[in-house]
Order: structure tokens, then C-alpha cells, then sequence
């Protein structure tokens, strides 16, 4: 069963966000909750590279989307308001390339085994743990969005090996 997802829009252009996207690579982000870090990474890889990537994400633990997650990126151009908290039981019969957990629990109980993907680790600080005003935690969001993307760009981007490589069951 092929679930669809709704369009995202891309630099004015409406971009299935569904697994049909031939030739693409699909990246699998999970965090704990699937509330902040995995969405943002989802949310940013599916914009900066549609060409090349499909990104999803889940959570161990799967609980809300943050606003202020939907927030931080909408203030970039980056709709993820049509996004989901999704468990991995939820994602577990799908393929993918990659796999990448983005917080140290995700990483240490996840219960995803990638096969013949391949599997990465890059933590980031959770924001919503921050105390703080309603503009210094906008900001803590703010900052992790823009490590997140930094970390996409260097790992994923075109100065990236996993940027050139073709998707599996493509030669």
C-alpha cells in the first residue's frame, strides 16, 4: 500500500511529497517524538534538494508537531504545517537510502534495522527542552533549524558523495 502525502509547495511550484518521485533518494530522519528535529529536516531536505532527495521522518515516541517548528520554518519559506508526528512501526515496510537519527535517544532505541541503507548519526539539541521567553526559545528553534540545514548542505548537497550516487534499483 502506497500512502500519499499532500503537496508541498516549492519555490511557487506544487511538488508531490508522495513516494513516486523516480530517481530520487529517500532519507528517513528520527528523533524521539518526531515534533521538531526530524520535521525540520524533512521539511528542509524535501526543499533544498526535490531533485534528488525524499525525505520523511518518525519518531520512537511519535507526540505532536511543535508550532513553533512549523513557525521557524514557515519564516524561511518552508511550509511543514501538513506534516505529521509519525511513529516508525508506522514507516517500518518502506525502503530507504538513508537513515539518520538526529538525537541520541532515537539512536539508542531504535528499533529500525536499515538493511542495506545506510545509516547515519547526527544529534542535535533539542529546542523545545529550552526555558526561556517566547522570543529566546523562537531563537533556540531558529539556531537548531539553521545547524540542521547546515548539516543537509554539507551532507546531502552537491559537494556530497550521496548527492552524485544513484538510488537503489536505479543503474
Amino acid at each position: 500500500m502506497v500512502k500519499v502525502r499532500p503537496f508541498n509547495s516549492v519555490e511557487g511550484r506544487a511538488v508531490p511529497c508522495s513516494r513516486d518521485r523516480v530517481g530520487t533518494k529517500k532519507v528517513l530522519f528520527i528523533c524521539t517524538h518526531n515534533s521538531v528535529r526530524s520535521q525540520m529536516a524533512e521539511g528542509l531536505l524535501n526543499y533544498m534538494f526535490v531533485d534528488r532527495y525524499q525525505a520523511f521522518s518518525a519518531g520512537v515516541k511519535p507526540g505532536c508537531i511543535n508550532p513553533l517548528a512549523i513557525d521557524v520554518m514557515a519564516e524561511i519559506g518552508i511550509d511543514i504545517s501538513h506534516q505529521r508526528s509519525k511513529s516508525i512501526e508506522e514507516i517500518m515496510d518502506d525502503f530507504y537510502d538513508t537513515v539518520v537519527t538526529v538525537c541520541e535517544s532515537a539512536r539508542e532505541s531504535c528499533p529500525v534495522d536499515p538493511g542495506g541503507a545506510e545509516l547515519l548519526h547526527h544529534p542535535f539539541e533539542d529546542p523545545s527542552s529550552f526555558d526561556g521567553t517566547p522570543e529566546e526559545m523562537a531563537d533556540k528553534f531558529r539556531e537548531v533549524r539553521d545547524k540542521i540545514k547546515e548539516w543537509l548542505e554539507m551532507a546531502f548537497g552537491p559537494s556530497s558523495p550521496r548527492y552524485l550516487s544513484r538510488p537503489s534499483g536505479i543503474s
